[in-house]
């Protein structure tokens, strides 16, 4: 209860002083600069709605699940509208300082002056997305943002709560399609990790990787260790951890970011609430390896019987496969008899 407090207390914070930016920023942040190929030739401005739903539930992510301490959750949504030469990140490269703390602990500074950098240097930035966290795996949150030829882009990130540093996101997604702008893009999103820290599970102690690895999507058998909380050995495919929906809307004064709480009428979109509901990834039983073969146990001259033990390290779960028997025994003749 305690941690979840403070990350919406941060979240708000963080959204009061980007909004802080973004009213201080609007000369910068509103100078085309010049391109020799220009990507997009829309004449106007387009405004869009953002909205990222949570599909983070127990039954399709099994393994693991974080129930308690804290809770699975999302942290806020940090992103830019940019051109083609600038990325807040990129898979199969390393992640920048600002990605780093993010995606490790949630904190959005240093990505903040990253950004701020990049918008005085190249202009290549023109505004700052955001939305507050949301407190549950399934829950839902919506922004609206502007867009314009020269920047036509949008990245962001979202931090999976708790994790060591797996996030979700959107790398550098055109709305813009020749001189018209996109009316509806859909998103399914899969979790990626920052390859700045080692952890294999959800609440994984602090695990520097050194040297630093390169952004990757985590899959089902991606890292391959059993230990992995994404580690599904009979999945081919991981299901969707988020979905997010852009939504060409009419044009306002005012670009607001709204936090819409995780009822039972909000959790998921009508659509998406039945199909989530058939989503039930199969965890299979893991067993220990067997413990040695224990003594014999019988009187001298006579046969007798011998045990050997293992214990269950995962219960299945959605009709995943049984444990297999728990307990051996085979006969045996006792050693060292008198």
């Amino acid at each position: 209860m305690d941690t979840t407090r403070n990350i919406l207390s941060f979240s708000e914070a963080l959204y009061h002083l980007i909004l802080m930016m973004l009213t201080l920023g609007q000369g910068v942040h509103s100078m085309p600069v010049p391109t020799d190929v220009p990507m997009c030739t829309a004449s106007e401005t387009a405004q869009y709605r953002l909205t990222f739903s949570g599909k983070w539930t127990q039954a399709a992510f099994p393994k693991q699940y974080p129930v308690y301490r804290p809770p699975a959750q999302w942290s806020n949504l940090i992103g830019v509208t940019h051109s083609t030469d600038f990325h807040i990140w990129q898979r199969n490269e390393f992640a920048s300082n600002g990605v780093r703390e993010f995606a490790e602990k949630g904190e959005a500074w240093t990505l903040m002056k990253e950004v701020e950098a990049a918008g005085e240097r190249i202009q290549s930035v023109y505004g700052i997305v955001s939305a507050p966290a949301v407190k549950g795996g399934t829950g839902q949150m919506k922004t609206e943002f502007e867009v314009f030829a020269r920047h036509s882009y949008l990245s962001f990130l979202v931090r999976l709560v708790p994790s060591p540093d797996w996030f979700v996101g959107v790398e550098s997604i055109d709305l813009c399609d020749g001189d018209q702008w996109k009316e509806n893009v859909s998103l399914e999103l899969f979790p990626y990790d920052a390859g700045t820290d080692s952890g294999f599970t959800f609440s994984s102690p602090n695990f520097e990787t050194l040297p630093q690895d390169q952004i990757t999507q985590i899959t089902s058998s991606y890292p391959s260790h059993p230990a992995n909380s994404f580690y599904y050995r009979r999945l081919k495919h991981l299901p969707p951890i988020a979905k997010v929906m852009l939504t060409k809307i009419k044009k306002t004064n005012q670009i607001i970011s709204l936090l819409v709480e995780p009822t039972e009428s909000n959790l998921l979109p009508t659509g998406n609430k039945i199909e989530d509901q058939l989503i039930n990834t199969p965890l299979d039983c893991e067993v220990s390896v067997w413990s040695p073969w224990g003594l014999c146990k019988s009187k001298c001259g006579d046969s007798g019987v011998r045990h050997r033990t293992r214990y269950v390290i995962m219960h299945p779960a959605n009709n995943g496969l049984a444990c297999p028997l728990l307990e051996e025994e085979r006969k045996c003749f006792p050693d060292h008899c008198l």
